[in-house]
């Protein structure tokens, strides 16, 4: 019954997936929007790192981790993200709900696993407004408006070919249209003009991971771990309107499509740079864990020539983050609250992104609880993140953000030869 229930919500809420859009953060009118492959619920409450696995949780960000399935797992989760957006002048608070991953895993030999899902990959939603004066004295007001987002499906696999030491690959199709809009008006002009873009994109990545997690005196792990997530080399078919429409009625003047053949922009690439993830931690299984992540990526390298932005560089990225969890009591027998179990950590971003001379970095403080359901390995888990992004600099805008997190987590076994007394 279980198998039957999950597939028809991953059928159902899939189609709601393709069509949130998922941000209302002006930052991401940069780049191709808001990452936000974050990772399971169970991850992302340890500060997002992605070097622990176990054998009843579904690891999304380390496919390594799939070799420590022993059960089919089932998982989503869901997110509520309340914003504060400020920046000299103003303060202005909105929110968020977005469904942010479906996933299922099964081990399928011994030490061996394989699992596959869909989540986003980015967000764009944003609107912006910006007034100046121009040369002859009036007042022109810039309305920026952006949506959609890309996908993405993904299938992992998972193995242990010596003791102690898991490899795993997950290749990734990514897909997704991105919209953007400039309206400007002059104070005193009938007319206003609007410039939309949309890009269609689509492309391939993939992620290699090696974990190596000895056990220490019969007790204690140590957990070791790289991940490289190769380039992605995303398409993108471009369209282009401009035209003007009528202050008064808000209907189109006169639009027409660019021909963007001629300055050869109606195909190209959005290269997204290889990034790098070593981890290291330790703990004791079932117990505790504490560990750490260094991430890097050659941000320079990034750039998108269709928006042509010219306040806008690249530089290399970075990410620390750390995190771990405690279980009092794992046994059954023991009380509800003991066998609870408890994460925190806290992450910082260097996102490489610099706006007006000014970098928007991000840091991030999380925490939650994982909370058995029933007497069965499937557990809820609550995560709660605090965190603040970008600067009031430079005309800029500063993103202070409350971020609660849903993950379900229920487990079942497939393959299962059934007996007949």
């Amino acid at each position: 019954m279980i198998k039957k229930i999950l597939i028809a919500f991953f059928c159902v809420t899939a189609h709601g997936l393709f069509a949130q859009n998922g941000t209302i953060s002006p930052y991401s009118y940069f780049g191709i929007g808001d990452h936000r492959d974050n990772g399971s619920v169970d991850n992302q409450m340890m500060g997002g790192i992605s070097m622990y696995g176990d054998s009843i949780h579904i690891n999304l960000t380390n496919p390594a981790a799939y070799s420590k399935l022993r059960l089919t797992a089932y998982t989503a989760g869901l997110s509520h993200k309340e914003y504060r957006l400020k920046d000299w002048t103003e303060e202005q608070n909105v929110s968020k709900t977005n469904l942010d991953y479906l996933s299922i895993g099964f081990p399928i030999a011994k030490n061996a696993g394989f699992g596959f899902g869909i989540m986003p990959y980015s967000s764009v939603g944003y609107n912006l407004n910006a007034t100046s004066i121009n040369g002859q004295g009036s007042e022109v007001t810039n309305v920026y408006t952006g949506s959609g987002g890309l996908n993405r499906l993904y299938a992992s696999v998972g193995f242990e070919p010596i003791k102690y030491l898991s490899l795993g690959i997950t290749a990734n199709f990514n897909f997704g249209t991105l919209e953007y809009e400039r309206v400007q008006s002059v104070e005193g002009v009938q007319f206003g003009t609007l410039d939309n873009r949309e890009s269609k994109v689509n492309g391939y990545d993939f992620k290699y991971a090696l974990n190596y997690n000895p056990i220490i005196k019969d007790k204690y792990t140590l957990y070791t771990s790289v991940l490289v997530n190769t380039q992605g080399n995303l398409v993108s078919k471009n369209n282009q309107r401009l035209g003007s429409f009528s202050l008064d009625t808000g209907a189109n003047v006169e639009v027409v499509d660019v021909n963007l053949d001629a300055s050869n922009l109606r195909n190209t690439e959005l290269k997204i740079p290889t990034r790098t993830t070593v981890g290291l931690g330790f703990g004791e299984n079932k117990k505790w864990f504490l560990g750490g992540e260094y991430s890097f990526q050659k941000m320079s390298d990034f750039e998108n020539t269709f928006l042509g932005l010219e306040n806008v560089t690249y530089n290399d990225a970075s990410t620390y983050a750390f995190g771990g969890y405690w279980i009092p009591d794992y046994r059954p027998l023991s009380s509800y609250f003991k066998r609870v179990t408890y994460r925190a950590g806290l992450r910082y971003d260097v996102s490489g992104l610099t706006v007006n001379n000014k970098e928007i970095n991000n840091f991030g403080i999380t925490f939650g609880l994982g909370l058995p359901i029933g007497g069965n390995f499937s557990n809820l888990n609550l995560g709660f993140e605090l965190g603040r992004r970008g600067t009031t600099d430079a005309n800029l805008i500063e993103e202070s953000y409350f971020k609660v997190n849903i993950g379900l987590s229920l487990n079942d076994r497939w393959f299962r030869q059934r007996k007949i007394n």
